[in-house]
């Protein structure tokens, strides 16, 4: 028998209990258990797709809670209260869950077995979207399906499908990248802030 296709609010549900990787988590330097975070929206304009939780948003819960966080918002000239703003902005990370540290302290790439198991149902659910923004490799290769760099990808950013951003990840450890990347800055991002802030003033 097929199997009913689940409800944005019922995939949430399943999503936020999820324990596929519970074993991989425990066997990490980190140890940890795994808490999805899960902010997505059927009604949301503009999709924030990155890799997966730090620490940080283990810790909070909520995504984007970090100094990435503000940063990616700066690049995006919207408040907090706009992007967290779940009727707006949904956040899809490659992996819901933080996938821990190994023993140097170093951050485990998200594991494919949750975009396997999540994305193309999600994204089935989310039709209103006018906006997508691919934050680091991970999110380029699975929207995009592209084999480059993430500096070739943002370099190409006007040759991307309509309404799609590729954007590098706003972490700290990027600062000389956008230093080496100045046209990132001069260029990319008023055309990226100004389609944001056109898609939010549809929502009156």
């Amino acid at each position: 028998m097929q199997q009913l296709r689940k409800s944005l609010k019922d995939l949430s549900q399943s999503i936020s209990s999820c324990r596929l990787c519970q074993s991989r988590f425990a066997a990490t330097h980190s140890a940890h258990e795994p808490r999805p975070v899960v902010w997505l929206s059927s009604t949301a304009s503009i999709l924030v797709s990155g890799q997966a939780p730090g620490a940080r948003v283990h810790a909070s819960g909520k995504p984007f809670t970090d100094p990435s966080g503000e940063r990616l918002r700066q690049w995006m000239g919207v408040s907090d209260a706009e992007f967290y703003d779940l009727k707006k902005v949904a956040v899809l990370p490659l992996a819901f869950c933080f996938p821990g540290y190994n023993a140097k302290g170093s951050d485990l790439p998200p594991p494919p077995l949750c975009a396997r198991t999540w994305h193309a149902q999600v994204m089935q659910e989310m039709p209103n979207l006018r906006l997508k923004l691919l934050v680091g490799g991970y999110a380029q290769k699975w929207h995009l399906g592209t084999k480059q760099s993430v500096t070739d990808c943002v370099a190409s950013w006007r040759n991307a499908p309509e309404g799609v951003f590729p954007l590098p990840h706003p972490s700290w450890r990027n600062t000389g990248w956008l230093k080496k990347n100045p046209w990132f800055e001069e260029e990319l991002l008023p055309v990226l802030q100004k389609r944001v802030r056109q898609v939010l003033s549809d929502w009156g």
